[in-house]
């Protein structure tokens, strides 16, 4: 069975960084395009960051310019470097398969607040 856990999230000023984590077992990430999802409250989930089996990468326009996503396939690890942090960034912060898969892990909360 497929398990991906998350973490790194925490609470955070404005303008600050974090860097989040994401392993998977049960699966080979380097079989697949991966992302980072968000879903704050009372808001759908939304992809934020995608990155392809090679390398190539895309973000949403909330967070291009600040967020970069990279992956580490020999680790099964995929991670999101979050720097100029903003209020409206605070989510749960999930990754998985892009499109996504029906596995899902707990996520990580990122609260940015002063």
């Amino acid at each position: 069975q497929v398990q991906l856990v998350e973490s790194g999230g925490g609470l955070v000023q404005p303008g600050g960084s974090l860097r989040l984590s994401c392993t998977a077992s049960g699966t080979i990430f380097s079989a697949y395009a991966l992302g980072w999802y968000r879903q704050a409250p009372g808001k759908q989930r939304e992809l934020v960051a995608h990155i392809t089996r090679i390398r190539s990468t895309n973000y949403a326009d909330s967070v291009k310019g600040r967020f970069t996503i990279s992956r580490d396939d020999g680790k099964n690890t995929v991670y999101l470097q979050m720097n100029s942090l903003k209020p409206e960034d605070t989510a749960v912060y999930y990754c998985n398969k892009v499109p996504f898969g029906v596995y899902w892990g707990q996520g990580t909360q990122v609260t940015v607040s002063s």
